[in-house]
């Protein structure tokens, strides 16, 4: 399959199911956004030194990439789809959450000014990107364009986990790998 097909060069693409729409389509733009928010988590997985952490990141991508085929899919053709968020999801994020809340010195809830490490300040731009995903998500509910309660769980759920890891990152236990 080769990667320049030359068919969006008109601001037009695809989504699941065949459906051409513009690349500003609502649907489109949370896909993008997405990608980002993978590609900041695969950056971050990418320098962390801890095994349990770059699993967790990892099955986070997985998951985006779920929550992506189901936002690029009509309503219509979504029971088509293999997996989609469920409880399942969100019981994983609370157990890793719960886990990480468990090991914490300092149980206050604060604002924190990122850039403390390289990689939690990587995850504090994953966490924004989640929320923006998540107003995003609402948008499309709230047009009758998606339709799972599990996914906005899901995703508020991944902003707070994502808080969570950045702060464990902030431990020098978590800190990044040398070159």
């Amino acid at each position: 399959m080769n990667i320049v097909t030359k068919k969006g060069d008109r601001g037009i693409t695809s989504l699941c199911g065949g459906r051409r729409v513009k690349k500003d389509h609502i649907r489109v733009e949370v896909c993008g956004m997405l990608d980002e928010l993978s590609s900041f988590l695969g950056l971050s997985k990418s320098l962390v030194n801890n095994n349990e952490m770059k699993k967790i990141i990892g099955s986070i991508q997985k998951d985006l990439f779920i929550i992506g085929a189901e936002i690029a899919t009509e309503s219509k053709l979504i029971k088509h789809l293999k997996k989609r968020i469920d409880n399942d999801s969100i019981r994983s994020l609370d157990g890793i959450i719960e886990n990480l809340e468990r090991k914490r010195k300092s149980k206050k809830r604060c604002f924190v000014m990122p850039g403390s490490t390289v990689i939690s300040s990587i995850l504090d731009i994953a966490r924004t990107i989640t929320r923006r995903v998540e107003r995003k998500t609402v948008a499309l509910k709230r047009r009758k364009m998606l339709n799972n309660p599990s996914l906005f769980t899901y995703l508020n759920r991944l902003s707070d986990l994502l808080y969570l890891l950045a702060r464990s990152c902030e431990r020098k236990s978590y800190q990044f790998k040398r070159r």
